[in-house]
């Protein structure tokens, strides 16, 4: 039977099953790789291009290469199409946590989707600044260090957001987003859900 057929009993008829896959296994090693190597690249950024730092760099540019690619031709959930939804149903979706009536969603909701595409923006600018900096032509450069220490700012601003949010999401519709994203799965949703 498949994660997302029910099953039927006689006695009870149909009952859903207590949970169903959603991320598949690429999208959950991205993620957690991509947390590591951002904590491997911001502890060793006062060594500035040392072996380290930049292993850590062209890992995370690695990772979101991947990332896009698999935003495309990925699994159901992993694609863009699946959650990018704009700014109004971000929106409504984030007015809807404040009030305690935010639509649960199977994969990531509107504020999920729109923070992936953030995070994505901003890793992709600190990995070609960082890049820019150590080529020959652009050493040193202060504006191209400039951005990178911004965008790297911008980006633990982001982090925290994303935090808060995975934390409020997971009150709100009574669900452990961690726990979703290390197994894959999240408890079986209601007709509604998508």
């Amino acid at each position: 039977m498949n994660d997302g057929e029910r099953s039927v009993t006689p006695s009870t008829g149909p009952t859903r099953p207590e949970s169903v896959r959603v991320w598949d296994p690429l999208v959950r090693i991205f993620h957690w790789s991509l947390v590591v190597a951002f904590i491997v690249a911001y502890a060793t950024h006062e060594d500035g291009f040392s072996a380290t730092h930049l292993t850590a760099g062209y890992i995370i540019a690695g990772l979101v290469v991947f990332r896009l690619l698999w935003g495309f031709v990925g699994s159901r959930h992993a694609r863009f199409a699946d959650f990018v939804k704009g700014p109004r149903a971000t929106l409504g979706y984030l007015r809807g946590l404040l009030t305690r009536n935010a639509p649960s969603t199977l994969g990531h909701n509107p504020a999920g989707g729109a923070m992936v595409l953030v995070l994505l923006l901003l890793l992709a600018v600190i990995s070609l600044s960082g890049w820019g900096m150590t080529t020959t032509a652009f050493y040193a450069s202060a504006t191209l260090e400039g951005i990178h220490e911004t965008a790297v700012n911008l980006t633990l601003v982001a982090i925290a957001l994303h935090l808060l949010g995975v934390i409020a999401s997971s009150i709100a519709h009574r669900e452990n987003l961690v726990r979703a994203m290390i197994t894959g799965r999240k408890k079986s949703a209601p007709a509604a859900r998508h």
